[in-house]
């Protein structure tokens, strides 16, 4: 039994859906961009949503956008993709790495004040693994100190707190669709937003700095290709029209995965949200202290189950070698990036599957607990 990681669901309708744009004459800048922007939109509760080519992209034009530049720091999590850290690198901002909270997979707002300087213009707060993060202490404290915040909830479409969407409260919001998040345009992303200037802005410079004119050609600024397709966006209407029932499935799935690893009291897992609603990205659990996380992927791999490493802290990245960052004590990210393990997690995914899964996690701790003994 081979189980992967991740794997995007396509139904005959989204095949139906891009096949009818390949037989138009407008593939790009079309109807179906329009209508996937608004249908994002809406769905969100904003006002303006803008496509773009992957989430980094969004991010990189948000940044550029609020006006954020060499220099300028930007507070972010270390335990988050590297491409949060990469599109604040490629501002030329000094990245500012704060930990994230015990108990939980994101930033912790206790220690942001701490980092804040006379050179810091923006937090990052990043809804990991679709777990929606408390926002509002973060945006009320960017408040009294005049910064941007910036929400990335690249994992978390659907995510909410105290009933407001993950990205929806920010100055600005990042998606991402790709192939393993829980609805996908084959690649791209989108940045939200209830600012005309920043959607107007964002619009400009997808598309190589044009101004929305009726001159021809007008560049206004220096800008990028970073468009998405019409064909990506007919995928992506499809899939977002049936987002509720994607967001039940994969709940339902958790849910599973909780009722055959509840009798493992080595495993750690955060499941609940009081108030609000995880949109689960995959399954992470914390793995017991001290144990070799890599050795238990390695001998899974063997059984055909493909698990993921998430995340190697941003910090101790190669490439931070070379650059300038600040950041804090960032002991729970280290310790939780040394022992999460998400478990495999798609639509798709049968309850059988589910059991065999667990089955091999359990055996492969039971192994270690009795070696130590």
């Amino acid at each position: 039994m081979k189980i992967p990681l991740a794997k995007p669901e396509i139904l005959e309708s989204d095949i139906e859906a891009v096949t009818a744009v390949l037989r138009s004459s407008r593939l790009s800048q079309g109807p179906m961009l329009q209508g996937f922007e608004e249908a994002m939109a809406n769905y969100l509760g904003v006002a303006y949503a803008v496509a773009v080519n992957s989430g980094t992209s969004a991010l990189q034009l948000g940044l550029r956008a609020l006006g954020i530049a060499e220099g300028d720091e930007v507070i972010l999590p270390s335990f988050s993709f590297m491409a949060v850290t990469n599109a604040v690198l490629a501002a030329g901002a000094i990245p500012v790495f704060v930990d994230i909270a015990p108990g939980s997979w994101n930033l912790d707002p206790a220690k942001v004040e701490t980092l804040i300087g006379p050179r810091t213009k923006a937090i990052i707060v990043v809804h990991t693994f679709g777990f929606p993060a408390g926002a509002d202490e973060i945006i009320s404290l960017a408040r009294r100190h005049g910064l941007f915040v910036i929400e990335d909830a690249c994992e978390a479409l659907g995510a909410e707190l105290y009933e407001r969407k993950a990205g929806a409260q920010g100055d600005i919001g990042i998606l991402a669709f790709y192939p393993n998040k829980q609805i996908t345009t084959g690649e791209g992303g989108a940045l939200i937003t209830n600012s005309s200037a920043l959607a107007e802005s964002v619009r400009c410079l997808r598309n190589q700095g044009r101004k929305n004119s009726t001159q021809w050609l007008q560049h206004t600024e220096m800008g990028y290709s970073y468009r998405l397709s019409d064909l990506n966006c007919a995928l992506g209407l499809g899939q977002l029209s049936r987002i509720e029932s994607i967001l039940q499935r994969r709940e339902a799935l958790a849910r599973c995965y909780q009722r055959h690893l509840a009798a493992n009291s080595e495993l750690q897992s955060y499941c609940e949200c009081p108030n609000g609603r995880i949109s689960w990205f995959t399954y992470p659990v914390l793995l017991p202290s001290g144990l070799d996380r890599d050795e238990i992927w390695r001998e899974l791999g063997q059984m055909g189950i493909e698990t993921g490493r998430y995340f190697p802290p941003a910090h101790l990245q190669p490439v931070m070698d070379s650059v300038p960052f600040r950041s804090g004590d960032l002991s729970e990210t280290l310790s939780g990036a040394q022992r999460v393990l998400c478990l495999p997690f798609f639509n798709e995914l049968e309850e059988g599957q589910i059991e065999f899964v667990c089955k091999s996690v359990n055996e492969a701790l039971a192994v270690r607990a009795a070696d130590a003994a």
